[in-house]
């Protein structure tokens, strides 16, 4: 409740004593020109004003030493330090979305490379699996195992056989698309007129060839009316490759399908010099007879014979895997199952023949990172086009 004061500055008296100091629109002080410099007004001026306020009933409170503060005023010059208002309370946040965020952050995080995988089998696209070496792809009660990448991997890799003016030729060859698109070697399908796959399940396919690079000994073919449900193999990263790591090879030497064996990568880069001319692809193992190997030059000397006039060099990846004729095209793995080579040439000795030639644990693939960045070229029908 307020109430009105009057003009003469003197209190009011008896019953309806109340505060000199008013609030709203009417609000005043009720010394408005006093500098209150004293408690005690009768010592601050002689004039009549003064006379009047010394008369002050003295059981009155004597007025403040500073003029009130209004509600939303500034601070007055004896009063330093404003109060400053208490702090808003810091605001939560949402603690279900983020979380629910980051967990799928992690989430995509962990399934990394095998997202190529997923994206091919849901689309059905011609898109090729590819992850890196990490990524595995080997059932976890049989990671690391030889057993385990082979049951992982056998269905991706095929026979291949080459039918040309020199007879037949056998290679190996690994399925890259769920379209069925095989990679191999050029010299297993050098001049054929008619090529023949059978999948890891005994059934004969019809296929042509896509693509050709003699240069990088590639090739790319596909099978016609190509069967649903082909197993794809995921192509790793041969860049993360390292000297001593164990790896499995798959292909068909001698035409026995699906075999399988092991090693470790002997050594990296090898400069493998090997022959582009169609003649000398032909030489490759033919059923039955022939010299069996696939010629090739390394640190300037001949294996398994004559290389021609025309050849091309690359880097390769060697390995003490038992290769043998017939394992050309097909593929060199890690240990959790990603195709990190084709394997495309073996060291025997110079005088030995088809029936005494074998692995003596010489073995060289091309990287599967040349073949990735190869695939373009051979889809558009390869540099020899």
């Amino acid at each position: 409740m307020t109430e009105s004061f009057r003009r003469s500055g003197e209190y009011p008296q008896g019953d309806q004593h109340q505060s000199a100091y008013t609030q709203g629109d009417a609000q005043q002080s009720a010394y408005p020109q006093q500098p209150y410099a004293s408690a005690h007004p009768a010592s601050s001026s002689s004039d009549s004003s003064t006379s009047s306020a010394s008369s002050v009933n003295p059981e009155w409170p004597p007025p403040p030493a500073y003029e009130p503060a209004q509600q939303g005023a500034a601070p007055t010059a004896l009063l330093t330090e404003p109060v400053s208002p208490a702090p808003a309370a810091p605001r939560k946040r949402a603690k279900g979305p983020l979380a629910l965020l980051a967990a799928v952050a992690i989430a995509a995080a962990a399934v990394g490379g095998g997202t190529a995988y997923a994206f091919q089998e849901l689309t059905g696209s011609d898109t090729v699996a590819s992850s890196s070496t990490s990524t595995s792809v080997v059932p976890t009660s049989e990671k690391g195992t030889v057993a385990g990448v082979a049951k992982a991997v056998s269905p991706s890799i095929v026979e291949i056989s080459a039918t040309s003016n020199a007879g037949q030729s056998t290679g190996s060859g690994v399925i890259i698309t769920s379209g069925g698109e095989i990679i191999t070697n050029n010299h297993v399908i050098s001049g054929a007129s008619e090529i023949k796959v059978q999948l890891s399940n005994g059934k004969s396919y019809s296929a042509k060839v896509v693509g050709t690079d003699s240069k990088k000994d590639l090739a790319l073919i596909k099978l016609e009316n190509a069967p649903a449900g082909l197993t794809v193999a995921t192509l790793g990263d041969s860049a993360g490759v390292k000297v001593g790591d164990q790896v499995v090879a798959i292909g068909s030497p001698e035409g026995l399908t699906g075999t399988v064996t092991s090693g470790i990568v002997s050594a990296l880069n090898r400069d493998v010099t090997v022959s582009t001319d169609e003649s000398q692809g032909q030489q490759q193992q033919q059923q039955g007879g022939g010299s069996g190997q696939w010629p090739f030059e390394f640190g300037g000397q001949e294996f398994n014979g004559d290389t021609g006039s025309s050849t091309t060099t690359y880097k390769a990846l060697q390995t003490d895997a038992s290769l043998n004729p017939g394992n050309s095209g097909g593929a060199l793995i890690d240990m959790n199952g990603n195709i990190i080579g084709i394997n495309s040439a073996m060291y025997s000795a110079a005088d030995a023949t088809s029936s005494s030639a074998g692995s003596v644990g010489l073995g060289f693939a091309i990287p599967i990172n040349t073949v990735k960045a190869d695939l373009d070229t051979l889809r558009a029908g390869g540099s020899d086009s």
